[in-house]
């Protein structure tokens, strides 16, 4: 089944052998040697084995504090061929009808959801009632009641809730943080985000409202929307959004092909951004400030990232997402860690409430007010 991952996986096969050779000549020709980390490790077990949890688990094999030790899939087969190649214990599989067992299982400190978006909420709150932490994909669930709710069962079950935001620990993305912070753009004024591609099988649950809870937008348009508000570094204040729509065949009611959105932000600052499961080709960040810029293309795709600024070519070591994350995931919870970008709960329901926003805006044909 063709789908938005297998999509990308197929452009970032060889780009993540390069990556991969790149992180050890990087790290081969360091004047600085690592010692070896003898910290607590992070045991892992995912939950919906589809082609992005496969990638994860690939990436995990590089990984120096996290480890893959479980998996939680309804389908039997994928099981027994995780099992065998990734040498997992028998006590530490289960289906989705088992899985509550896992509070009984010491071997195992956190659950990475791997599901479609409409299933996050349950499967979250009922891995926060087993007492593990739990590591979501985005978007965190269909809406903000959604997202309330599996923060609020965490934070009472006293376990971490994180989002997948693998661009956050990106070493080109930090670094035009750290310049934007450092005042080399001087006031941010625009920014740009363009995310899009033509969407593979039409049957695919990513088509289906009931699933996914939208279309593009929920996908592939909510990194434009989180890329605007950790470049520009604010939070927006005002949405505005069109949609279109050439196919209503596969893009049916509810499932959003192509929408054009912009934000607006309390300094002034204002993004025109572009969410599309029918144009490819868009991978694209811009910020620009009063006394310089920084262009990222590819911006989020799996690699290698490229991106440039009014000082030239970024040269950050290439980095594989899915490692940086998880390793920086383990830190979060075991040492409480602070990321440069957060990627707890909390900044997952701050992009559901844009999200909410924006089909409100499709939907209304008005700006719409976004409120803390």
């Amino acid at each position: 089944m063709n789908t938005r991952r297998d999509f990308l996986q197929k452009m970032g096969a060889s780009a993540l052998m390069l990556q991969l050779s790149s992180v050890i000549t990087f790290a081969n020709t360091s004047d600085q040697i690592e010692q070896p980390y003898d910290g607590k490790i992070l045991r892992v077990a995912i939950m919906g084995l589809g082609g992005y949890a496969t990638r994860v688990a690939e990436a995990m094999k590089a990984c120096t504090k996290a480890k893959l030790v479980g998996v939680i899939s309804g389908t039997p087969s994928k099981v027994k061929d995780w099992q065998m190649k990734y040498k997992i214990p028998e006590k530490n599989c289960y289906n989705y009808d088992t899985f509550d067992q896992v509070k009984n299982n010491p071997d195992i400190d956190a659950i990475y959801v791997i599901t479609p978006n409409a299933l996050h909420h349950s499967h979250v709150i009922r891995v926060a009632k087993a007492g593990k932490h739990a590591i979501c994909e985005k978007p965190m669930a269909l809406n903000t009641k959604e997202g309330q709710e599996m923060i609020d069962a965490c934070k009472k079950a006293k376990v971490r809730l994180l989002v997948g935001y693998r661009m956050h620990f990106e070493p080109q993305t930090l670094e035009v943080i750290r310049m934007r912070n450092a005042g080399d753009f001087g006031k941010i004024m625009f920014f740009q985000g363009q995310c899009g591609f033509k969407i593979g099988d039409p049957k695919q649950w990513r088509l289906n409202k009931a699933l996914a809870g939208g279309g593009s937008m929920m996908d592939i348009g909510i990194y434009a929307i989180n890329g605007a508000r950790y470049m520009v570094g604010e939070e927006p204040v005002w949405v505005t959004a069109q949609e279109t729509k050439t196919n209503p065949t596969i893009f049916k009611e509810g499932v959003d092909e192509t929408i054009q959105f912009q934000l607006g932000f309390p300094s002034g600052a204002v993004a025109s951004c572009l969410s599309s499961y029918n144009i490819n080709h868009l991978d694209r960040f811009f910020v620009s400030g009063d006394k310089g810029f920084a262009e990222m293309q590819p911006s989020t795709g799996y690699g290698p990232i490229k991106g440039r600024t009014h000082k030239g070519e970024l040269t950050q070591p290439i980095t594989t997402h899915q490692t940086t994350q998880m390793d920086k995931m383990a830190t979060i919870i075991f040492e409480d860690d602070k990321p440069v970008v957060p990627v707890d709960g909390e900044e997952g329901l701050k992009d559901l409430k844009i999200i909410e926003a924006i089909y409100q805006a499709v939907k209304t044909g008005e700006k719409v007010k976004l409120t803390a």
